[in-house]
């Protein structure tokens, strides 16, 4: 066995991540109709065909976890010299994953245990999440003096629930579902109702509860998500049309207007907010993203981006000039697409369950095809 993860190239400046760039897609251009092939496809026509017929032969015998040591730059050493020249190729050019220590890059960070009323309802899973990103999001909002926190994608308010409840920050919780926003609104008057109790009961006063804003709106745009932030810092809870791109005849808030939206970032305005986002799937981590480099009142971002196989392509998907992949001009000039099969393809999860799902995954994979979903964190902050 030979290999291992070891990369020559860097990020550590313009010129050198484009060197990694276009070292990505020299390298995936040859592959590009097996990659952006559908699966049935895969079977229908035989792709493997195309492929070394050294490596067919030696892959086809070898047990189901040498296979998934691949990505991680790991070959077995009696495979074919050029399957291990590519396998070499392959970890030179995946981007860092290492796990960086929150302590060291928020020291004032003080992350605390919750409550059983504010994690009704929450899986473990769930409840470590909200428990880390709230922290983070606390210690970022005090670090860079942001009034209120916009919770991009919030679902049914957990995020959002404990920055009001636990940390006392000013929440805007904003979903595409009016469901999700009534879920929400219920939620937090059920905690502010207990918390109200026990204050009366301990005679601590009359202390003022926060309760996170909700808003129902689909966010399309970093003028939507900017306008909406606006609209909100002294309301209680809007409707606000889904997309910002149609025709509003009678807005269902008047401050929303989309006459109103190209001054909506202008150097008058002295608000200051931060974005956080909880699996923000697809093109919302992008708006997000968008919205921090075009409004000088948003002081950072802290956003778990998730599902990026529904990113939006420019080249194949929308002749949107706001499209999800790429926001880099240089990537776009570089040609570099993804298409939706090749996504789904990044997508799919790996891990010892593939050996016991793998007929499985087949058959389902060839019926419908089964996107999954992944995750990183992600903090950007201005200074």
């Amino acid at each position: 066995m030979g290999g291992g993860s070891s990369s020559k190239y860097s990020c550590g400046s313009a010129s050198e991540t484009l060197e990694w760039i276009h070292a990505i897609h020299q390298f995936l251009t040859p592959y590009s109709f097996l990659i952006n092939a559908h699966v049935v496809n895969f079977f229908n026509d035989r792709l493997w065909e195309a492929i070394d017929e050294d490596w067919i032969d030696c892959l086809k015998n070898e047990p189901v976890d040498h296979l998934l040591q691949i990505p991680s730059g790991i070959f077995q050493d009696h495979w074919p010299p050029s399957l291990q020249q590519f396998v070499i190729a392959l970890s030179s050019l995946v981007l860092p994953r290492h796990q960086a220590g929150l302590e060291s890059i928020l020291p004032n960070m003080g992350m605390t245990s919750l409550d059983s009323v504010l994690t009704q309802g929450m899986n473990m899973k769930k409840k470590h999440e909200v428990e880390v990103l709230s922290a983070v999001v606390d210690s970022i909002a005090n670090s860079v003096g942001a009034d209120t926190i916009v919770d991009v994608g919030a679902g049914q308010g957990y995020l959002a629930q404990v920055l009001s409840f636990q940390y006392q920050l000013s929440v805007v919780a904003i979903d595409s579902c009016s469901h999700h926003g009534n879920v929400t609104n219920a939620r937090a008057e059920r905690i502010k109702k207990h918390y109200a109790a026990q204050m009366r009961k301990s005679g601590s006063g009359s202390r003022s509860l926060n309760v996170p804003k909700t808003v129902t709106c689909r966010v399309m745009s970093a003028d939507m998500l900017k306008a909406v932030n606006d609209m909100l810092l002294s309301e209680d809870d809007v409707q606000c049309p889904q997309q910002i791109g149609q025709s509003i005849s009678q807005p269902s808030h008047p401050g929303l207007d989309k006459r109103r939206l190209p001054s909506l970032c202008d150097v008058h305005n002295e608000s200051s907010f931060v974005l956080a986002g909880l699996h923000a799937c697809g093109d919302l981590s992008v708006t997000m993203l968008r919205t921090f480099l075009e409004c000088k009142e948003v002081k950072a971002v802290v956003s778990i981006g998730c599902c990026y196989n529904l990113l939006s392509e420019e080249v194949c998907e929308s002749s949107s000039s706001q499209c999800g992949f790429p926001m880099s001009n240089v990537i776009k000039s570089a040609g570099l697409s993804l298409g939706k099969s090749s996504r789904d393809l990044a997508c799919q999860r790996d891990g010892e369950s593939w050996e016991r799902m793998l007929v499985f995954k087949i058959l389902s994979c060839m019926l419908s095809g089964l996107p999954s979903r992944w995750f990183s964190i992600g903090i950007i902050q201005k200074f």
